[in-house]
């Protein structure tokens, strides 16, 4: 890294945590204003496909980009790290917003904007670290014990994400457009575990870079999904009079 980036980057960190819990606290207080919690004054929108698509393949580009920006000696696990961060994102820019059942919903341009800010944020953090620090993550790091329960935590949160989603994408027929409850796999306990899937997955990337960036990607990850969860679990319980009281929202039998 520069001179510059070296003194950047600490205050990058942790600015990256400080804010965290600041959208945490905000969005406990004001659920983000698109999908089933769209609402007016927002300013202009967009097609929900397209805006996905925006913000997910931002992280995949930038993270590539800054890794090979810092282009060094790098381990053999540094690709394994790389290869996971972009199967993720590559389902989300383009796969996953083509089985969306968006049926011509609109996401205003201001929560894509941001969404894409904070990926270029994340995505450089992530991918210069990596990039920079590539050396370390040699064979030895992959039979380690942070790389190995780091990788089968992102393995697992990955699985239990697909699945999730997998019966939401069943669970309306083209072109309907009401809610219903979904069930199966751990929808019988909690009402997002596409949220917790995603939180298990990047806690688990964390533990295997073992990295400050990592851990900032965690934070945000919690920060932004929790209280999206609870804004769904009070949603669906005020929508349905039937729906089952045993849920949680996003860890089983606690939250």
């Amino acid at each position: 890294m520069s001179a510059i980036e070296q003194e950047l980057y600490p205050w990058l960190i942790t600015g990256g945590i400080v804010t965290a819990l600041i959208i945490f606290v905000t969005l406990l207080l004001i659920p983000a204003p698109y999908g089933r919690h769209t609402r007016q004054g927002w300013g202009p929108s967009t097609n929900s496909r397209l805006g996905w698509i925006l913000m997910e393949l931002t992280s995949a580009s930038v993270f590539a980009g800054c890794f090979l920006w810092g282009w060094g000696v790098h381990g053999g696990g540094v690709w394994i790290l790389t290869a996971m961060w972009e199967i993720h994102y590559i389902n989300r820019s383009l796969v996953f917003p083509f089985r969306m059942r968006e049926s011509g919903k609109r996401t205003p341009m201001l929560i894509v904007l941001f969404g894409m800010l904070f990926n270029v944020f994340n995505g450089y953090i992530n991918g210069r670290y990596l990039g920079v620090a590539g050396a370390a993550y040699n064979a030895g790091w992959l039979t380690g014990p942070r790389f190995m329960i780091g990788a089968a935590l992102f393995a697992v949160g990955m699985a239990i994400n697909l699945h999730a989603d997998e019966i939401l994408f069943r669970l309306r027929q083209p072109g309907e457009r009401d809610y219903k409850i979904p069930h199966g796999g751990l929808y019988r306990w909690i009402s997002c575990p596409n949220y917790f899937g995603e939180v298990v997955e990047w806690t688990g990337w964390a533990v295997a870079t073992w990295s400050w960036p990592g851990l900032v990607f965690a934070v945000w990850t919690a920060a932004n999904l929790v209280p999206r969860a609870l804004a769904h679990h009070r949603w669906y319980r005020h929508r349905f009079i039937a729906y089952p009281p045993e849920r949680r929202a996003i860890i089983p039998l606690l939250l």
